[in-house]
């Protein structure tokens, strides 16, 4: 269960880096240190932590304006905000607030996962065009697609295409046959290899070199003076509901499948444990993952050892095939971010309430 998790899980969280717009090496560092963490504190037996779509998104657009994607600042930034996000969780787990997410809403959480849907999508399609769209102006970003898609290159279009279709029947042999093919790793090999044999690098843009070897822990590298700290409070204030809320949630549903007990108050201080390991091991807020969650439950995982053998494929991966993931293009993870934007957008949920409350639709 724990190797099944990694195979997933590796693509999944360097797509997540094109969303966060942190190196690629930092989403690898996301299932590392914050997940071994978690696994060894929390109590939950089933829970899976790593990168996340939602908190990634609002990352990105929290740190609009204050350091340029990409750049040392940012990345110190995203580190920061980790950090922040888990004192704020040690705080919520001190005062047990865990039973906070008995009060959100689902039409809340469903409008703002599709929201973060939406905006996934646009990020990763802006990515294939050559657009680098304003997120705060998602607006004029959108009206700009058509054009810049139309000049796009078009083999990183087909790679694009062919990963999000390879990807979409990978899953529907899973619902059919209740197996879980380890498709996108697949998809990452496969792009790997033919990117090297024909040296795609020419033609398409490729992921580049990445540094090997396991994290160094650090402080993040900035002044955090007061007004930098009330700029970020904001971003870290909603991470830290998503985090409380999603995690809560995943942990509570399997718990009860399994006739298991729960302390959340436990939970949330080992998830704020796992987001100090990712602000000071050069990675970005974590969070419970229904996804992943879900990944290492159908493969046969009952405990928290699958996660911590996943940490030991990762530890493998960083020591010894980065050079091979330097070549893998770009666009493959522009498909696998836009079908992760696709599957946010919870249409059954919409439509559920769009029946049963109108005005809770709206």
């Amino acid at each position: 269960a724990g190797i099944t998790l990694a195979a997933l899980a590796i693509p999944e969280v360097m797509g997540y880096t094109q969303i966060a717009g942190t190196p690629l090496i930092s989403g690898l560092y996301t299932i590392l240190i914050p997940a071994a963490l978690f696994a060894i504190f929390g109590s939950s037996r089933h829970l899976v932590v790593g990168a996340d779509s939602a908190t990634a998104a609002i990352l990105a657009s929290g740190l609009i304006g204050l350091a340029a994607v990409g750049s040392d600042e940012y990345m110190a930034l995203a580190m920061a905000l980790a950090i922040m996000v888990g004192l704020l969780l040690f705080l919520a787990s001190a005062f047990g607030l865990g039973f906070m997410a008995d009060f959100l809403s689902r039409p809340v959480l469903v409008g703002f996962l599709s929201g973060v849907g939406i905006q996934v999508m646009v990020h990763a399609l802006t990515g294939l065009s050559g657009i680098h769209g304003d997120l705060d102006c998602m607006i004029a970003t959108i009206q700009s697609l058509p054009s810049g898609l139309a000049g796009a290159i078009p083999a990183a279009l087909g790679i694009a295409a062919a990963t999000v279709v390879t990807l979409v029947a990978g899953k529907l042999i899973s619902a059919r046959w209740h197996i879980r093919p380890p498709t996108a790793m697949l998809v990452v090999i496969v792009a790997i290899t033919l990117s090297w044999a024909y040296d795609l690098a020419r033609v398409v843009p490729v992921v580049g070199a990445i540094p090997s070897g396991l994290p160094r822990l650090a402080l993040p590298e900035i002044d955090l003076h007061l007004p930098l700290v009330w700029a970020l409070l904001p971003t870290a204030f909603a991470m830290a509901v998503v985090v409380l809320a999603q995690s809560a949630a995943t942990a509570r549903a399997y718990a009860a499948r399994n006739q298991e007990t729960l302390d959340e108050t436990r939970d949330l201080l080992a998830l704020g444990l796992a987001n100090l390991g990712a602000g000071f091991s050069g990675a970005f807020v974590v969070n419970g993952s229904p996804t992943k969650t879900a990944m290492v439950s159908s493969a046969g995982g009952q405990t928290q050892l699958s996660l911590l053998v996943m940490v030991g494929v990762v530890v493998m991966t960083l020591l010894f095939l980065t050079a091979p993931l330097s070549y893998l293009p770009q666009a493959v993870l522009s498909g696998v971010v836009l079908l992760i934007g696709i599957e946010l957008i919870d249409f059954r949920g919409l439509a559920n309430i769009y029946r049963t409350r109108r005005a809770e639709f709206w």
